[in-house]
């Protein structure tokens, strides 16, 4: 039970990674410009907590001898925590870069 969890949760926490900017780049009202480092900190560390759950699991396959699971998801795993990371730290700059445009032209 405990295992469904960690893999739906590792997915809803890599979304939150990944909307929250988009959230700021399609608002640029005062408020988000206010609590831009807010944001931009849980979104990293949604991102965080979405790989060390598939850390997490991954562990748990190995503690249980699960070899041939261990081996069915690891090399995707791999490659969507590489696009979940590139794409939540793009996102975030592109938020940084956007706020800092913004605040030259005032």
């Amino acid at each position: 039970m405990f295992l469904g969890w960690i893999t739906k949760g590792s997915i809803l926490f890599g979304l939150i990674a990944v909307v929250i900017p988009i959230i700021n780049l399609m608002r640029q009202d005062k408020a988000v410009v206010n609590n831009l480092g807010i944001f931009s900190g849980i979104s990293i560390s949604a991102c965080a907590i979405s790989l060390c759950m598939q850390i997490f699991y991954a562990n748990h396959l190995v503690n249980i001898e699960d070899w041939s699971a261990l081996m069915d998801i690891l090399s995707t795993v791999a490659n969507v925590s590489v696009v979940l990371l590139v794409a939540t730290i793009i996102l975030n700059v592109i938020v940084y870069i956007k706020h800092k445009e913004k605040q030259s032209q005032v």
